[in-house]
């Protein structure tokens, strides 16, 4: 045991990336390895995009309403201006961010620093989300988190989208978002594109 929080106190630079689909709980691991840093008298600091306003505006907010303080930044670059003399970095929602996002985790990491990531590994429609794809190649640990499908209760694949909106960045909940697993996400995408064909199809009639 010992030798284990020797370990935690004297870890090098690392790259811990969360990621799954909607409502798996990414955040909510985030907080916990952010709060045991915490405990552990280290100095820790956490990010998210500006955009994301959907609980707080300065706080990272789990769905099951943990909660963390933290700095809300329009860009990558503003992180590792934040983070100089950090020792953990926590980023939420990291799909929000820029690409140079890759790059500036790589540099806190290999300046010593233990940096961990949460995002959406995939948008809703089944596409690799920002610079999360490169975050869990150059990654030293990579933690998958699933929700439950709504729909048949097997480990959730995609986040499907409720709602006709085809941006990419749509913050949304429950209302707008449900967890599926990889068969219901076909069905449900199937559906909503026969659908659409009838539509479409009715109107050159």
């Amino acid at each position: 045991m010992m030798e284990n929080l020797i370990g935690e106190t004297h870890r090098p630079g690392r790259i811990e990336v969360v990621c799954g689909s909607m409502f798996s709980g990414k955040t909510e691991e985030l907080i916990r390895r952010m709060k045991r840093a915490k405990f552990a008298r280290q100095r820790v600091e956490i990010f998210k995009p500006s955009i994301d306003k959907r609980y707080s505006d300065e706080d990272v907010v789990s769905h099951d309403k943990n909660i963390i303080p933290c700095t809300p930044v329009d860009s990558s670059a503003t992180i590792l201006l934040l983070s100089s003399d950090m020792e953990v970095v926590g980023i939420d929602e990291a799909q929000f961010l820029d690409e140079g996002l890759v790059d500036v985790c790589n540099q806190l990491a290999n300046k010593g620093v233990r940096v961990i990531v949460a995002g959406l590994d995939m948008d809703f429609k089944g596409v690799p989300f920002g610079p999360m794809p490169a975050l869990c190649a150059i990654a030293d640990e990579v933690t998958k988190v699933h929700a439950i499908c709504v729909r048949c209760g097997a480990l959730a694949y995609a986040s499907h989208r409720l709602v006709k909106n085809d941006k990419q960045v749509m913050l949304g909940e429950k209302t707008e978002y449900e967890p599926l697993c990889r068969e219901c996400y076909q069905k449900a995408v199937g559906k909503e594109k026969c659908e659409e064909d009838a539509g479409t199809a009715e109107n050159n009639a």
